[in-house]
Parts: structure tokens; C-alpha cells; sequence
């Protein structure tokens, strides 16, 4: 019972999940205000899965330790980002959906995890220091990374668009397997350090392992679930509203980051910066390395092209990150004002979103 207790928003979303099962059908004939209150209950129940996946991801994290727990945090953000994705693009057709989600989720996750969580860190301890070398490896694998996934496709002719596309998928899957290998094995000290380790004490219990695995799973199946009825209230929603197309990338990006959000700012205010490091980066290199090949796939397998090339608004706000945070992360130490450097960048994002502009 007292296990239960602890996953009340599990049970929750269930009966949330039951209720927009019922419900779906209705609210989307009377459109207005059943719509959209119903559309704002999934999304807080899904993210109150989403919340409960990070639970389970933390403890594991906790008992593995570093670089296996930001690794398994990160990588169970994109599996409901992958989610959710796949069933939205299963919905009304919108080519550009995973290139929106794969972009927003990088503004998130660097301009404003990274930015925020300076910003928290530096208020609090002044200058908060990280492994140095952990950045520059997270960061040469992004810019190659971007280059082959979002930059490159642009210049790819329809008519070859498939061959480069397996290729894509090919060195991207390469490109992680192989990361991950230096990131555990031989070069794992580049992602760990000492500075604040013991300033915080937890306490996870007893419970094995495999009962978190199982319920992580368990809950990245709901997320699954859950998105359908989502799927369906956002087409309804968005069509013919003049609300900016690229909400739903930025709802699929915010969802799945919003538990390393939490994360990284405890991190970041207990002085362990590099633990949000390797969240804000871990998990923008997770998002394109393990996205873009699945969406890819999916599109290799349906035999339509998606579109992945980036705007030139979108590129030039993702070179300025990509500048931004190759300036910033260079010595050792993250300071307040580097984080409102990220942060501005971030607000800019929000406010080209808001004015449909991305």
C-alpha cells in the first residue's frame, strides 16, 4: 500500500486515460471549451507520468552513479519524446513535426536547462565547476551530429533523399553506440566530478532495481496510450485556429524535458554542475542520435520523405546556441551570467514560437 501510494499519478493518468477514451469522440464534435479542457487534462497527466518515469530514473541513477545516472535519465526523456512523436505523426499530416520537436527539444535543453540551472548555481555558489573534458566530447558529437541530421538534408535532392536517409540512420546509430562506449568505458572519468558528491545524502529504500525498470516501462507505455487521445484533441484543436504550427513540437519537447528540468536545477543548486552538464547536452545528443534514426526509419519504411532540413531562422538561432555554448563551456566553470546568456536565447525561442515564426 505504501508502494501504491507512490504512484498515485500513475493511477491517475489510468483513469484520466479511461475518461479521454470516453470522451475524445464528444470533445472533439463540440470543439471550444470541452476541447481544450480536456486537451489540458491529458497534458497534465502525461506529465505527471513523465514526472514519475524521472522518479524511477533518479533512483537508478543514484545507485549506479555517474555517467550511468544522467545516461538513464536522458535516455528515458527521449524513449517518451520517441513516443510521443511517433504516435503524433501516426495523426494529421505534418511533415516537419519531428524536425520542430529535434530543434525545440536543443533549445530546451541547452538555452534553457543549461541556462537556468547556471544561472540558479552561480547565484548560489558563484562559479560552479564541471569536467571540462565531458563538455568538449558532448559538444564535438553535436556539432557532426546536427551537421548530418538537420543541416545537411537540405542539399539532398528528392530523388536521393532514401540512400541518404540509410546512411543517416547508419552513422547516427554508429555514432551513439560508439559514444556510448567511451562515455562508460575508457572514457568515463570525462563525465564525472567530485566537487559537491557529498553534499547531499539520499535515500532510495530497498526496493530491486527491476521493479523500477518494470515500472519505467510500464509508464513509457501510458505515455504511449495517453498520446493518442492527444493526437487526435491537438488536430481538432489546432485546425483553422491561427495558433502557431509548432506548438505541438514544442508540447512533445517540454513534456519530455520537463523532468531533467527538475533534475538539473537540484543539481545545479546542491553545486553539482556536472550533473546538469551531462543532462543538457547528454540529452540534446540523445535527441538527435536516437530521434532523428527513428523518424528517419519510419519514413524509409512508409516511402515519404519527412522534412528535417532547418529554416534559416531555426539555423541561425541553433548556430548562436551552438556559439553560445562552445564560449561559455570552455574553462571549467559556469557563472551566472553565462547562464543568462543561454537563458536570453531561450527567451527568444519562446517568443519566435509564440509570434509563429519558427
Amino acid at each position: 500500500m505504501k508502494y501504491l501510494k507512490h504512484e498515485l499519478p500513475l493511477l491517475f493518468a489510468l483513469v484520466i486515460l479511461a475518461a479521454g477514451l470516453a470522451l475524445e469522440h464528444s470533445a472533439v464534435h463540440q470543439g471550444g471549451l470541452p476541447l481544450w479542457g480536456l486537451l489540458g487534462v491529458i497534458l497534465v497527466a502525461v506529465m505527471a507520468v513523465a514526472l514519475r518515469i524521472s522518479h524511477h530514473a533518479e533512483v537508478l541513477a543514484i545507485r549506479l552513479g555517474e555517467p550511468y545516472g544522467t545516461l538513464i535519465l536522458t535516455l528515458a526523456a527521449v524513449s517518451v519524446e520517441v513516443v510521443i512523436l511517433v504516435v503524433l505523426l501516426q495523426g494529421a499530416p505534418n511533415p516537419t513535426l519531428a524536425r520542430d520537436t529535434v530543434f525545440a527539444a536543443v533549445m530546451l535543453d541547452i538555452n534553457g536547462i543549461l541556462g537556468l540551472a547556471a544561472i540558479v548555481g552561480g547565484l548560489k555558489h558563484g562559479s560552479t565547476p564541471y569536467n571540462l573534458d565531458s563538455a568538449n566530447s558532448f559538444i564535438a558529437m553535436l556539432l557532426v551530429a546536427i551537421g548530418i541530421g538537420m543541416f545537411l538534408p537540405d542539399f539532398v535532392p528528392d530523388a536521393q533523399w532514401q540512400a541518404y536517409s540509410l546512411f543517416s540512420v547508419a552513422v547516427m546509430a554508429l555514432m551513439y553506440a560508439g559514444f556510448l562506449r567511451l562515455q562508460t568505458v575508457e572514457h568515463r572519468t570525462f563525465f564525472e566530478h567530485s566537487a559537491g558528491l557529498d553534499e547531499e545524502a539520499h535515500d532510495t529504500g530497498h526496493s530491486p532495481n527491476s521493479l523500477h525498470v518494470g515500472v519505467m516501462l510500464g509508464a513509457i507505455v501510458l505515455v504511449g496510450l495517453l498520446s493518442e487521445v492527444l493526437s487526435a484533441l491537438l488536430d481538432a484543436g489546432l485546425a483553422g485556429s491561427g495558433l502557431p504550427k509548432s506548438i505541438p513540437a514544442v508540447l512533445v519537447a517540454l513534456i519530455s524535458a520537463s523532468p531533467e528540468i527538475l533534475t538539473a536545477l537540484r543539481a545545479a543548486q546542491a553545486n553539482r554542475m556536472q550533473t546538469t552538464v551531462n543532462i543538457a547536452l547528454g540529452a540534446s545528443l540523445a535527441t538527435v542520435l536516437l530521434t532523428l534514426p527513428v523518424i528517419e526509419g519510419l519514413a524509409l519504411f512508409s516511402g515519404e520523405r519527412i522534412v528535417m532540413a532547418l529554416t534559416p531562422m531555426q539555423g541561425g538561432l541553433l548556430l548562436l546556441t551552438l556559439l553560445a555554448v562552445m564560449n561559455n563551456l570552455h574553462d571549467g566553470e559556469t557563472n551566472a551570467i553565462e547562464g543568462i546568456s543561454h537563458f536570453a536565447l531561450f527567451a527568444a525561442f519562446v517568443a519566435l514560437v509564440a509570434l509563429g515564426l519558427l
